[in-house]
This record gives C-alpha cells, structure tokens and sequence, in this order.
C-alpha cells in the first residue's frame, strides 16, 4: 500500500496513477462498446449468472443487485433487465450458461485473467486457444496467472463530481480500500461483498457512479516502454474483448505515455 495521504491511514491512501494511456485506451474502447451494444450484453450475462447463482430477488442478491444498478448507470431498457433476470431463475427457456476463467500470457511478459461465459466450455476452450496462438499469446496453466492477481469491487466515478476531500471522507466511511486518481476519473476499490454497500453510500451523498463491478486487479504491473510491444498487446486485448463469450478481460501491464504519441 503506499503512504498516508492528508491523515487518512497508512493503509488506505489515494494512489495515483502514473502511467495512464492504457486507461484511456480502455475508456475510449468501452464507449465504443456501449455504442455497438457489446456492453449491453455483457451486462445481461452478469445480471443472468446473478440472478441463477444467487435467485432474483435483488433484495436478497448482492451480486444482482449490484449488476442491475450497473446495467440502469448503463441506460439499459428495464425490459432487458427483466428478461436476464429471468433466464438466470430459470423463467425463461434457452441454453444454460456458466461462468469460466481463463488464464494467458501475453507478449513482454504480460499476465492475463480471461473471464468467459459460455453455454458451451469446449467451444469457448477452443476459440480463446486460437485468438491467443493468433495473436502472440498462450494459454497458462490453472494457477500460473492467478496469483498475480486479486479480486476486488471497483466503482468509477466522474472526477468533476467531487472533490478529492469529498470522495475520501464518503468512501472510505462507506468501508472502501483504496481510491485511485485515473485521468478523469476516481477508482474506489472495496472488498468483493462490500461492493454495494459502497456504491449505495456513494449514491445516497449524490455521487452517481459510471460503472461498479467485480475485477482482478494486479498486484503488480509491467510498464511497456516499447511500441510494438504495446501494440501487439492492445490488438490481442481488442480480440478477446470483442469474442461474443468474453465477459472481463484483466491484464497487468500500463503503457507508458511516452509513447503514447506513436500508438495514436
């Protein structure tokens, strides 16, 4: 953890990023994706595997609750909303679907946590093993990977909607961990079940968050100072982001802007 900031604790303090072109990169790419209607579906598959594991009163379904606020902060419609709540209780027919994590390498070194939801593990096993052969990446054996990583709530906020001050105090009595500065953006991290409880404390002192979910955050990260380095490493992320089955992709690499010039 990095040292106190302002008072707060030694173990929770706001980190600021340093090497963030990889984070616009991605911010550019999910507004793309909304656009498409890709994060649409991944929201309904989150809001289904939810409500399968956990039943579909939102009352009682942390997880459920937490990915029908993320899909409405999405302006996804309340009849989609409905619908995947209903084919994960088992209302509605069609083919069953089942949450399966992956674990790569990718080029310079990078580590990757692949999340898949799939109503058919073979097929995904397969295609995930050619985009990656494809692209300069491999597949890792169970283990290998994960413990690079660790699974934590992340909420996004728009920066101009408080202030520094404001997002510690509330956050932090909410029972987040961490809060990180990232362009325009503040990152609050919690623990996995404290997800909710955080946002709703966030709402409830008018701060609307872009986007909550569950991650893998890596405990440490590869900067990549080389061009064709990073670029071999944002065309694989894109494939295995755009494959339909994928859910999250995770990776532990930044992009140093010093480069950022010859990859725009």
């Amino acid at each position: 953890m990095a040292a106190s900031v302002r008072g707060i604790p030694q173990d929770i303090a706001l980190i600021m990023a340093g090497h963030n072109k990889w984070s616009k990169i991605k911010r550019g790419k999910a507004i793309t994706d909304a656009k498409r209607g890709n994060a649409f579906s991944k929201l309904s598959k989150e809001i289904t595997l939810a409500a399968k594991h956990g039943g579909g009163n939102i009352d009682m379904n942390a997880r459920l609750r937490s990915a029908v606020l993320a899909a409405r902060a999405a302006n996804m419609p309340n009849d989609n909303i409905d619908r995947a709540i209903k084919k994960g209780t088992g209302e509605l027919g069609g083919a069953q679907i089942e949450e399966v994590l992956y674990e790569a390498y990718a080029p310079g070194g990078v580590a990757m946590m692949i999340e898949i939801v799939t109503d058919n593990r073979n097929r995904s096993f397969n295609d995930i093993r050619v985009l990656l052969s494809k692209n300069s990446g491999t597949l890792a054996d169970s283990g290998s990977v994960a413990y690079m990583f660790q699974r934590r709530g992340e909420i996004r906020l728009d920066k101009a909607a408080a202030t520094e001050d404001q997002i510690m105090e509330t956050a932090l009595d909410a029972g987040a961990e961490d809060i990180q500065e990232d362009g325009d953006e503040w990152i609050v991290y919690t623990a996995t079940d404290q997800l909710f409880q955080v946002n709703s404390a966030l709402r409830e002192k008018g701060l609307a968050s872009r986007s909550q979910k569950l991650i893998y955050q890596p405990q440490t990260t590869v900067t990549i100072s080389d061009v064709e380095t990073a670029k071999s490493l944002i065309r694989l992320y894109d494939v295995l982001d755009d494959y339909d089955d994928s859910q999250n992709i995770h990776a532990n690499f930044e992009i140093d802007d010093a480069i950022a010039d010859q990859l725009d």
